[in-house]
């Protein structure tokens, strides 16, 4: 059963002026160790991280609480399967928060280009077996 969706969408150029202008201050803010290093390995950092920020954004949106008091940056983090398929990873907040909404998982999908960055969460709880599908 979907319990939220979350979509993100960001300019590439604003995050990378945010990195330029703020450096490691920002990276560490926002990302966790193993996110910068996957990030800044690529010669051009800057679409990676853009669709890093737009991932817990998306996430934010899918728990229905934006980036603040109940989730914060460094509660969700996007890790990446072998195949290169993104996945989350929730700490702290980020876990109590999936449990306190009932979720099971999250599910991400990432996309970049050179100007725009975007991502969309789903989250998924436990199927209901109790009533029958709706009538579309």
């Amino acid at each position: 059963m979907i319990l939220g969706v979350g979509i993100d969408i960001i300019e590439v150029s604003r995050i990378q002026a945010s990195h330029e202008k703020f450096g490691e201050r920002f990276l560490n803010r926002i990302l966790h160790p193993n996110e910068i290093a996957y990030c800044l390995a690529h010669r051009a950092p800057a679409p990676f991280l853009a669709a890093r920020f737009a991932a817990k954004e998306a996430i934010s949106k899918a728990f229905g609480t934006g980036i603040g008091a109940q989730l914060g940056w460094r509660d969700m983090e996007i890790g990446r399967h072998a195949s290169g398929q993104p996945f989350v990873i929730l700490h702290e907040a980020g876990r109590q928060l999936l449990a306190a909404r009932g979720g099971q998982r999250l599910q991400i999908s990432l996309s970049h280009t050179q100007n725009y960055a975007a991502a969309v969460a789903v989250l998924e709880g436990q199927e209901s077996t109790s009533s029958p599908p709706a009538d579309v």
